[in-house]
This record gives C-alpha cells, structure tokens and sequence, in this order.
C-alpha cells in the first residue's frame, strides 16, 4: 500500500502504530455486510466506504458497517477516485467482478473478492496475468480454505506416497425456490444458476485440496429457464491428467443442505462432511475399513479478512489465489459448455490450470 493512502494511528505517546488499512466495500448485501463486519471488527483495518446501486441497500449496510454518509456511493467509480483507500471488498454478483477488480487494480488497491473470480476464462486468465506483475493483494473468498478437514485433506495429498484417484462428491441446499426472482437466478448477473452459487464452492474445495490438474470435463444439467442458462441440478464429471476422476452431483431443490466429498486411493480415503453450512467434519479411512476422526480446531478457524489482512503485512500468497479462481472458472464454464451440448468431455488446457 502507498504511503499517501494509510491511515496511521497515533498511541497516547505518539509513536506510530500498525497502520489501520482503509477498506472500500462494493455491494451492501451478504457478502458486504458480513464481510464487511470482518473488517469492522478487525483491530488493524477500517470500513470507510461503501457503494451499492440501490439507495435503501446503501442506506441500511452504511449503517451497519458505520461508514458515515458522505462516504456512501451509488457509483463505483465515484468512490474508487473520491476516497482514499487501501484495499475493497467486492461482494457484487458474479458477472460485475471482472471489471470490478480492473477497476482497483488501476487505482493499485488490494481486492477481496467473493467467488467466483470471474464467469469468463480470458478474463480469469487476465486477472491472473495482471495480478502476477502487482505488488498488491488479491484473494477470491472461497472459505473452505480455512476449514481444518480441507487444510488435513491438502497435507495428505501432498504427501509423496499420496494421490487421490476416486472423488465422489455433492451439494444440496434449498436454493430454487429460495432464490426465485434474485439476481442468483439471473444469468446475466450470476453467470449461470446453482453451480455458479454454491457449486463453485464444491468446485474449489476439491480442485485446492487435491492440488490435482483437470484436462476434461463432461456435464448434464436440469434447466429453470426456458432459454436453458439457469441449471437447478448439475452432474459434473471431471478427468484429471493423473488418470483420476471426480464424478460431483448438485442439486438446488432439496429441503436442506448437505456436503458430502469422498476421496479415495489405493491406501483408503478422507471424507468430508457437512450440514447447514457448518465446518466439514473429517474422516480417514484406511485399507482395512477402520477409521480416524481427529477433533478438529474449530474455534480458533482463521477468517477470509484476518487472511486476507496477514498476506497485505506479511507479503505471503493469499490463502485462495487468482489462480486458484482460474481453475474453478475453467472447470465451470467447461461444464455448462458440455450440458450444453450433447454432454461430451470438453478439453482443458492443463497449463492454463496447473498448479506451480
């Protein structure tokens, strides 16, 4: 961050103390007011702006996240060339983010943006070419990075005797009826429908434990919307160049939500799962059936803002990366391209989303 853009606090001695980083939010929804309220409640950062279209959202957000009215924008860019930031939080529909986050890079702002990265391949490639030449931060909100099964679950696959080779998985939630006549269902603004939402979570949650490189990928999918761009319920199966496969259901019309991923090699298996969007519960499984359930650490699970705030101060990668938001918009727009289709494996580039 720039010296011009920080605001320093000043002890009762007068000795400076940790800069405070000063945070613009884009979209007073969710994602704003309750990551946003990360940010408010973080001992090294500030909410001093906020931007949202609807003046009622702006009204009521501002006020829950204390931003005083002169600091509350209906435009984005009013607020970007206004205010003196350090960082934004974009929690707006899928389909804003790209330009979003052009947007702040040009005004060398750290960005914290909700998934998924983007709802277009080039410009989830260019995000990553552009953020690979910045000395600043930007880290996709996907929070299963920060769950204690998945963390487990990455540090046995990196293990060298360790390969997944059998990943079944799946999602379900009430999401159909819920989210009828929201932007969710608006492909315009989301992108697609329940594998853009919540299955871009499953997606990431997979793809980063694993650390595995998918080459293809077919889907079939049930449509809401006449123009069929909107899918309720997705199969998805992905080919990895490994040899492994992952074979993932979806479903938006279920009357509760669950999470349930099994991966498997030749020595057994971890499983995760969850319920009503609790953290994932952790299983081993070994060759002989037996099984290990470690207590896992709950309370003392890392937010998206104290990541994000730690990788600003200490310079390390953000715990989820532009380039982990790549590979899940390779796999996901694969998918639609597919169930669009006849349901034929589309080919990835496996060097637009190997991992280094």
């Amino acid at each position: 961050m720039t010296d011009s853009a920080v605001q320093s606090e000043q002890a009762s001695d007068g000795t400076a103390e940790t800069d405070i980083l000063r945070v613009g939010v884009v979209g007073g929804g969710f994602i704003g007011t309750a990551v946003g309220g990360e940010f408010v409640e973080h001992e090294d950062a500030s909410v001093v702006a906020l931007v949202d279209i609807d003046e009622s959202v702006l009204e009521e957000a501002g006020a829950e996240l204390g931003v005083d009215d002169a600091s509350q924008y209906t435009d984005y860019e009013a607020m970007l060339d206004t205010e003196t930031l350090d960082a934004v939080l974009i929690g707006t529909p899928h389909t804003l983010h790209y330009d979003q986050i052009l947007a702040a890079f040009d005004h060398d702002l750290h960005v914290l943006c909700d998934k998924p990265l983007t709802t277009d391949l080039d410009d989830a490639r260019d995000l990553v070419e552009r953020d690979a030449e910045r000395d600043e931060v930007l880290m996709v909100g996907y929070q299963r990075h920060f769950y204690e099964g998945f963390i487990r679950a990455r540090d046995l696959w990196a293990q060298e005797d360790r390969e997944p080779r059998w990943i079944t998985a799946e999602v379900c939630q009430y999401w159909v009826d819920r989210f009828e006549g929201t932007w969710r269902q608006n492909p315009d603004l989301s992108g697609g429908g329940y594998l853009y939402d919540t299955g871009s979570h499953l997606l990431d949650c997979i793809l980063w434990s694993t650390r595995l490189t998918p080459e293809a990928v077919s889907a079939s999918m049930d449509f809401i919307d006449d123009e069929e761009r909107v899918d309720g319920r997705a199969n998805v199966t992905i080919r990895f160049t490994n040899g492994a496969t992952a074979s993932i259901s979806l479903s938006g019309e279920t009357p509760c939500m669950r999470e349930d991923v099994r991966m498997w090699d030749e020595e057994g298996a971890v499983t995760l799962d969850s319920q009503d969007w609790e953290p994932n519960r952790y299983v081993e499984i070994d060759d002989e059936s037996g099984e290990y359930r470690p207590k896992l650490a709950r309370a003392d699970r890392q937010t998206k803002v104290e990541a994000f705030v730690e990788s600003i101060q200490t310079g390390e990668e953000p715990a989820a990366t532009a380039l982990d938001g790549l590979r899940v918009t390779a796999v996901t727009e694969a998918a639609y391209e597919s169930a669009k289709g006849d349901g034929s494996f589309v080919d990835i580039d496996p060097d637009d989303v190997r991992l280094e």
